[in-house]
C-alpha cells in the first residue's frame, strides 16, 4: 500500500505556553481520499489545520510532541510559504477573501508560490471551469459577492496552488441548504481531479455522505475513528451532529450519554 498523502502522529499543540489544545492526535488522509473532522467549537480542529499548514506562530502556538508528514516528508513546524509549495492548501472558516481587491486578482494571489506562467493559466482555466459564476464576476471587487460567491472564491483561490491535499474550514458553514449542496458538489468533483481532501465540518449529514473516512475530535483527541457509512449510522454521533437526539439544547458532544459512549468506545 502507498503511504498516505498526510499522517499526522500523536500531535501535540500549546498556546501561550500554557493551554495544551491538541493532545496526542493521530490522523491519516488517503492518497485521493476525502476524509472528514468532526467536532464540537473548541474541540482542536482549526489547531489541527494550522499545525499542518505552519499558522499556529501567529496565534502564538507551537508544536511540542508529534509529527506532521505529507507524502512521507516531515514537515513539521515547516514555514507556511514552504508548505504550499509542497503542495498543501487551505481554506480557512470564514473565507478570508481580499474584499477591496476583484475577484481576478484574489484569485492570482492564490499562485504567489508558483514560477511557472503556464501552469498558473492551466489552473486558472480549472477555476473557471469549476465556478463559472466567478468566471462572469472576475473583474467584480470581491466584497461585493454574495456569501456562496464568496466561498467559491476562497476555494478557486486556494486551487491556484494546484495543491495534492486541499483543507478546507467550515466550508458549509452559514450558506443556505442549496449553497451546501453546491459545495458538496464542488468538493466531489475536486477531490475526482485528484485532490485529496480533509474536511473540517459541522455539517456531519453532508461531510460523511462525500468522505471515505472520519474522525471524532473531542479535547484536543480523537475519540473515534473509522469508513463514513459507519459513523453517520453511529447512534451517538447521530444524536449530536444529526439532530436525532429529543433534548432541545445540546451544549456538547461530551453530554451526549457520556458514559455510555466512552465505555463503549473505549472497547
Amino acid at each position: 500500500m502507498s503511504p498516505p498523502v498526510l499522517a499526522v502522529n500523536n500531535l501535540e499543540v500549546v498556546y501561550d505556553d500554557v493551554v495544551l489544545v491538541l493532545r496526542g492526535l493521530s490522523l491519516e488522509v488517503p492518497d485521493g481520499a476525502i476524509v472528514t473532522l468532526l467536532g464540537a467549537n473548541g474541540a482542536g480542529k482549526t489547531t489541527l489545520l494550522r499545525a499542518i499548514t505552519g499558522l499556529l506562530m501567529p496565534h502564538r502556538g507551537k508544536i511540542t510532541k508529534g509529527t506532521v508528514r505529507f507524502r512521507d516528508e516531515d514537515i513539521t513546524g515547516a514555514d507556511p510559504a514552504d508548505v504550499v509549495r509542497k503542495g498543501i492548501a487551505q481554506v480557512m472558516e470564514g473565507r478570508r477573501i481580499f474584499a477591496e481587491i476583484t475577484v481576478d486578482e484574489n484569485l492570482r494571489t492564490g499562485a504567489y508560490t508558483r514560477r511557472s506562467r503556464t501552469e498558473v493559466r492551466e489552473s486558472y482555466a480549472r477555476v473557471m471551469d469549476l465556478f463559472p459564476v466567478l468566471k462572469d464576476r472576475r473583474r467584480s471587487i470581491a466584497g461585493y459577492l454574495s456569501g456562496g460567491e464568496q466561498q467559491m472564491l476562497a476555494i478557486g483561490r486556494a486551487l491556484m496552488a494546484s495543491p495534492k491535499l486541499l483543507l478546507l474550514d467550515e466550508p458549509s458553514l452559514g450558506l443556505a441548504p442549496k449553497l451546501v449542496e453546491q459545495v458538496r458538489d464542488i468538493i466531489i468533483e475536486i477531490n475526482g481531479q485528484g485532490t485529496s481532501v480533509l474536511l473540517v465540518e459541522q455539517n456531519a449529514v453532508m461531510a460523511l455522505s462525500i468522505a471515505g473516512s472520519g474522525y471524532v475530535v473531542e479535547t484536543g483527541k480523537v475519540v473515534k475513528d473509522g469508513p463514513a457509512a459507519d459513523l453517520l449510522a453511529d447512534e451517538d454521533i447521530r444524536e449530536f451532529y444529526l439532530g436525532a437526539a429529543q433534548h432541545e439544547e445540546r451544549r456538547s458532544f461530551a453530554e451526549v450519554k457520556s458514559y455510555r459512549r466512552k465505555k463503549r468506545w473505549s472497547a
